[in-house]
């Protein structure tokens, strides 16, 4: 079966932005809202810059946000592996020492 791509705008700071694929427009006009509440919130904070500085700002604060979750949920993963074994180790122990 072959998928449809399709294609719509989004907006972002601005400029309008031709989006052609497979992706939901629901899901990608919400990713597009984002990044322009990002580069607004950028563009507030600097006194002059341009729309591209702008862009790759944002692109690097995303990015650092996706390597912290990426991070944690990394560290929530190694967490639940390490009780899992001491759990199964308890386990062990209970059903060996009733032997």
């Amino acid at each position: 079966m072959r998928t449809v791509s399709k294609a719509f705008e989004v907006e972002i700071y601005g400029q309008r932005y031709m989006i052609r694929g497979e992706a939901d427009e629901a899901y990608v006009q919400e990713l597009a809202r984002r990044v322009d509440e990002q580069m607004r919130a950028l563009a507030a904070e600097m006194k002059a810059t341009t729309p591209t500085k702008l862009a790759v700002l944002t692109a690097l604060n995303l990015a650092h946000e996706l390597h912290q979750i990426l991070k944690h949920q990394q560290t929530s993963v190694e967490d639940v592996d390490r009780r899992a074994v001491g759990l199964i180790e308890s386990i062990e122990e209970a059903l060996g020492g009733s032997r």
